[in-house]
């Protein structure tokens, strides 16, 4: 079975937000909400996720930019928003997507969600990766 599909697995029969695969093992996984998996995956295992696949619920442009970041080789994730497909258009990484939207709604759904407002200020990953930890300080979630 291909990473991708064992991540899509994972992320669907064990009900998690995020899974990553590599090499047939499972690296990483998690129930969290939000870009705080991705983000804490890609801070504890930067690395070791180059060539990884991921299955995620939901892609924002931050969280697609922590992926190129990370040389991720295949993402699957069930909502994707317009801004991140601009991201990973100009990446190699392979993509499957269920349904984009403009932009990713906060929770309330009463508008942008937080982080999505965030990375719309920045294309630089240092940039965004220090705005991700002090809006998940400023939270309560780091």
């Amino acid at each position: 079975m291909k990473d991708i599909d064992m991540a899509k697995e994972f992320l669907d029969n064990e009900k998690l937000s995020l899974a990553i695969v590599k090499n047939g093992k499972l690296v990483f996984s998690s129930t969290g909400i939000g870009i705080k998996p991705l983000f804490t995956a890609v801070e504890q295992l930067k690395d070791e996720l180059e060539g990884s696949s991921v299955a995620d619920k939901v892609t924002g442009k931050a969280a697609a930019m922590l992926c190129k970041y990370a040389k991720i080789k295949e993402l699957h994730t069930h909502l994707i928003s317009e801004n991140a497909l601009a991201v990973l258009k100009e990446s190699p990484m392979i993509l499957e997507y269920d349904e984009s939207a403009p932009y990713i709604i906060n929770r309330d759904k009463t508008g942008m969600c937080p982080v999505e407002t965030l990375s719309l200020k920045t294309n630089d990953i240092d940039e965004l990766k220090s705005g991700i930890k002090n809006f998940l300080e400023s939270i309560g979630l780091l």
